[in-house]
């Protein structure tokens, strides 16, 4: 079977393409200042054309690529202990997201997408406290829920910035974040291997032709945290994720 033979099964027009395209770029456009945060930007979008058991898949395979890109410049900084403290719960974590993702009906998932990026989006947003120092337990609930949220959502990275940020120095902390998100991909990239769902030709050469807008998302995201306010931008995305939930919630009400 050719390459536009299988991207035929994609029934999208033009538009859906773009739409697509540029999610995508955004999405890897917060990567690329934030470190995670690909599935609560281009979720929204791609929930609109293909349902989320697939969507999670294809962002792992993209997140494979663009988390070892931010990790390799950093890793002399990670900190190997909070990173193997974290490491089996979030491996944990990922496989019970992983049973969910393929077992829950999809309406119920895209609710629990909305409210999930929606809950994200508020605690941003109005939650201005941090905790100054979490003791070295919390890695347990962080890691596992984190984990279970990347695999059913594709987006657990920010409990571990919770939990890293008040544990380690800034770059410390943004290092070990990366690795954990790289060996989180490698794990949920295993897992939906075991369960058949890179069988999936037109799966695989959706994310190849995507790649090319990962790649430009992140090269415009990593010359944005040299320009802009990291803080400023994504506060900004962060609303945008907020309407995009709501949007979702009323989507699931409206059916």
């Amino acid at each position: 079977m050719s390459m536009v033979e299988l991207l035929g099964q994609w029934s999208w027009g033009a538009s859906g393409w773009l739409a697509i395209g540029l999610g995508i770029a955004l999405a890897y456009i917060v990567f690329g200042i934030a470190g995670f945060g690909t599935a609560l930007v281009a979720g929204p979008v791609l929930i609109l054309f293909m349902p989320l058991s697939k969507i999670v898949p294809l962002l792992v395979l993209l997140d494979f690529v663009a988390a070892f890109g931010n990790l390799l410049p950093s890793r002399r900084d990670v900190d190997r202990s909070e990173l193997f403290r974290l490491l089996p719960c979030m491996a944990l974590g990922c496989t019970l997201g992983v049973i969910f993702l393929l077992n829950l009906k999809s309406d119920v998932l895209l609710l629990l997408m909305g409210l999930f990026i929606s809950a994200y989006a508020v605690y941003s947003l109005w939650v201005k406290a941090r905790p100054k120092a979490l003791v070295a337990g919390w890695a347990i609930p962080m890691g596992t829920v984190g984990g279970m949220f990347g695999a059913l959502f594709g987006s657990g990275g920010f409990l571990y910035a919770i939990y890293l940020n008040s544990r380690l120095p800034k770059d410390a902390a943004r290092a070990t974040q990366s690795a954990l998100i790289s060996c989180s991909t490698v794990i949920r990239l295993g897992l939906f291997a075991i369960a058949g769902v890179y069988a999936q030709l037109p799966l695989l050469m959706l994310a190849l032709c995507l790649l090319p807008m990962m790649a430009l998302g992140l090269w415009v995201g990593r010359r944005l945290t040299m320009k802009l306010s990291r803080e400023a931008f994504v506060r900004l995305v962060t609303w945008l994720v907020l309407a995009s939930g709501i949007a979702l919630i009323g989507r699931y009400l409206g059916t």
